[in-house]
Parts: C-alpha cells; structure tokens; sequence
C-alpha cells in the first residue's frame, strides 16, 4: 500500500466535477437574486419614508403659512 487511490474510468470523476462546478454556478446565482432582492426592497422602504415625510413637510409648510 503506497497511500495512492485506485483509479477508475475517467468518466464518473468529470461528471462529479461538472455536477459541483454546475451547483456551485447554480448557488452563487441564486444568493446574487436573493442580494437583488433584498436591496430592491430596502429601496421600496426608503422610497416610501421618504415620500412621508415630504407630504408632511408639505402639510406641515400650508398650516404654517
């Protein structure tokens, strides 16, 4: 026994490294939609504060005239 793995067909060993590099693809796909989303939402909240605030800054500016 000189530590060394016995090597089969050269088939099952590509597949298993296009499997990992196709979920890997797959996943880091997946988490950059998640980021999108989670920005696009923050900005939808941002958007609406803002909008808020500005209408009472307006309801505020006519009742001070």
């Amino acid at each position: 026994m000189t530590g060394e793995e016995i090597s089969g067909p050269a088939g099952p060993k590509l597949l298993r490294l296009v499997s990992f590099v196709g979920a890997a693809v797959i996943c880091t796909a997946a988490i950059n939609k998640y980021r999108e989303y989670e920005r696009n939402t923050i900005i939808k909240q941002q958007q609406v504060v803002e909008t808020r605030n500005s209408s009472e800054s307006v309801a505020v500016h006519k009742t001070l005239k």
